[in-house]
């Protein structure tokens, strides 16, 4: 079995690349432009490895996806590769557009020309996996969760792009019966997260007594899915999941970001012991532009259909979190002596003139 993983280097991509590696006999060919977030860093323990193989390339390309299909003949694409964080998306919408719509289309178009030339019996084989996330849903209320069958709601370009790209997978099924899965995930944490992100930032920023930014009151309430999670639930959607159908992945692990901010504070003042405590250093700044309130997953028809359910709560999930930066220095100290350095984004709005 070949499995073709666009997005192999990023955060949730490589902690597939890993598990697949790790965990079944399927030969890996990870696909990616080595955008800044991407990190072949992330995936030394594997990089040697006799069924995985990395090209560096981008999904945008029609003529050389193309012939990466021709040469790896995959059973499986697994497409991870996303422009991925609202803030940046604010700052600069065009990426999210070309990488995420586009990019998309593209890998599409070639999967399907290459599907089309196989023999009845890998066509049968065959699953396109499109990854993507719940924000697509847009925002919730105090109550309720979202569902496969919950309507589109996008309020960033991020989101849009996502849910855009979502759109393409569905129609490429129904209109060209390419066999498709879809899955929705909640906010994913664990190690090799790019720093730009809620957790890993708190984190480091704790670590080297940074002001730890918060958005607004810290109010907004997120659903927490350790990413080894993730990564096992990804394998078992493209290997069991129904043709056409989408998955919610979730954590069923809600919490304020506020609270999610103090429980780090409390376990770097425990394994990193510096007075004053680092809660100390949280500062409230002015929030995010169309900050979605509330995110939470229903994760029932994954669960009754394909027996996955999240196996780490976030409390040892976050204690591993924590644990893996502080020793793993140099995986982070690289990134933010290069590509991120830990300063806000997302701003773009505010500061257009009145």
């Amino acid at each position: 079995m070949n499995v073709l993983v666009t997005g192999g280097a990023g955060f949730i991509g490589s902690a597939l690349v890993r598990m697949l590696i790790n965990e079944t006999s399927a030969n890996v060919i990870n696909v990616d432009k080595l955008t800044y977030a991407g990190n072949l860093a992330s995936l030394e323990a594997i990089e040697g490895h006799p069924r995985y193989r990395f090209i560096k390339a981008d999904i945008c390309d029609g003529q050389l996806m193309s012939d990466i299909f021709r040469q790896v003949k995959p059973t499986f694409v697994m497409h991870l590769a996303a422009e991925s964080h609202v803030d940046r998306s604010i700052d600069g919408p065009t990426d999210f557009i070309e990488t995420n719509i586009v990019g998309t289309y593209t890998l599409l178009e070639m999967a399907r020309a290459f599907w089309s030339s196989l023999k009845r019996s890998d066509r049968e084989n065959f699953r396109f996996h499109h990854v993507s996330t719940d924000e697509v849903y847009g925002s919730l209320g105090e109550s309720g969760r979202f569902t496969e069958l919950t309507p589109y709601a996008p309020n960033s370009p991020y989101s849009a792009s996502k849910a855009s790209s979502d759109h393409l997978v569905r129609a490429w099924h129904h209109t060209f019966g390419l066999p498709v899965v879809v899955t929705n995930c909640s906010n994913n944490y664990g190690p090799y997260q790019f720093p730009e992100k809620l957790i890993p930032l708190m984190i480091l920023n704790g670590l080297e007594r940074k002001p730890l930014p918060v958005y607004g009151a810290g109010a907004n309430v997120r659903d927490w899915l350790y990413v080894d999670d993730h990564a096992r639930a990804l394998w078992a959607v493209v290997n069991r999941g129904e043709i056409g159908e989408t998955y919610n992945i979730g954590g069923e692990a809600e919490l304020k970001n506020i609270d999610v901010v103090r429980q780090i504070c409390g376990l770097l003042d425990e394994l990193v012991p510096q007075a004053p405590s680092r809660l100390e250093l949280i500062t409230f700044v002015t929030d995010r532009p169309g900050h979605d309130a509330r995110y939470a997953m229903d994760i029932g028809k994954i669960k009754k259909g394909l027996g996955w359910s999240p196996q780490e709560t976030f409390g040892a999930g976050l204690r591993k979190t924590v644990e893996w930066y502080l020793d793993n220095s140099k995986w982070w100290q690289d990134v933010r002596s290069g590509r991120y350095a830990g300063q806000r984004l997302g701003l773009r709005q505010q500061q257009v003139p009145a």
